[in-house]
């Protein structure tokens, strides 16, 4: 029994159908009411069993309501998917406190008030449980323009690793997916925006895209949330998992990369001296790669 907030379309249909395809009975959320019905009526369509709970997450309120819903159609809960998400992209001198908070709110409190709820849950009723965050490149590398977005999911990764240590004695993995993948959002991003283009135009997404980047559609990312919610992921917990096109991918967690040391500390002067051939010899690259074609390579 599965609650997949943001539901309604692109990457959280997939991953509501992929849930029901797989035997699991699914909780549609979106913000929009028809979108969220339409969803769960197409997966009953396909002999899967679902309900629609429209409702805008960010609450505590949403998100117990979420969960109540759940156990009430379906006696209990067992899977979160905390997918839903808005854009609000500016660049920084540009972003009013309203852009910011609103997808802050959405995306971070969302995810939090969510997966507080089915924790509650989950341990109340003692036989473990999945809870699935959805992360993005642009969180664990950076974007242009979206200092409200990468916050958040940055976030949101964070909250991955700390809840997968406090869920832990009782059998409740925590992960985040880091999808890829030609979605609204995405279209945002202008270095995919002609590939999206010509693939809804009917072009298959050229294979350096898919494989060399791992980009293609939503149903490719689908697949990874019924695992994680299986038996065969009992294991995996607190990682950060990318998947898109045709290719599957394990990020890295922060990480302590170089090193020096002053006997005494450090001052500024010392900093300056050692800095280019110790500690930033090899800085780090921020940013999501521009995609390149081999050609270009």
């Amino acid at each position: 029994m599965a609650v997949v907030t943001g539901g309604g379309r692109g990457l959280g249909r997939a991953y509501a159908e992929a849930l029901a395809a797989a035997g699991a009975s699914v909780v549609v959320n979106d913000v929009d009411r028809d979108t969220a019905a339409e969803t769960a009526a197409a997966i009953a369509e396909k002999g899967g069993r679902a309900v629609a709970e429209p409702a805008a997450v960010g609450t505590a309120e949403a998100a117990e309501r979420l969960v109540a819903r759940a156990v009430a159609e379906f006696g209990r809960l067992d899977v979160l998917v905390a997918n839903a998400g808005v854009l609000r992209d500016r660049v920084l001198w540009k972003m009013t406190d309203d852009d910011f908070d609103t997808v802050i709110a959405v995306h971070l409190k969302g995810t939090f008030t969510c997966a507080r709820a089915a924790a509650i849950r989950m341990r109340e009723q003692g036989e473990g449980g999945t809870i699935i965050l959805v992360g993005s490149p642009a969180g664990q590398r950076g974007n242009f323009g979206q200092t409200n977005y990468a916050a958040a999911k940055a976030g949101i990764a964070a909250m991955a690793r700390t809840w997968s240590m406090e869920l832990a004695r009782a059998r409740i993995t925590v992960n985040a997916v880091i999808p890829v993948a030609a979605t609204a959002m995405t279209d945002t991003i202008p270095v995919f925006a002609p590939y999206i283009e010509a693939m809804r135009n009917g072009e298959p997404l050229p294979a350096f895209l898919r494989a060399g980047e791992g980009f293609g559609t939503v149903e490719d990312c689908a697949a990874l949330i019924p695992f994680l919610a299986s038996d065969a992921a009992r294991d995996v917990t607190g990682q950060c998992i990318g998947i898109g096109g045709d290719k599957l991918t394990l990020w890295s967690h922060p990480q302590e990369i170089s090193t020096a040391f002053a006997h005494g500390g450090w001052t500024p002067e010392a900093i300056a001296d050692a800095w280019h051939t110790s500690v930033g010899a090899e800085p780090q690259s921020v940013g999501i790669p521009a995609p390149r074609a081999p050609e270009a390579r």
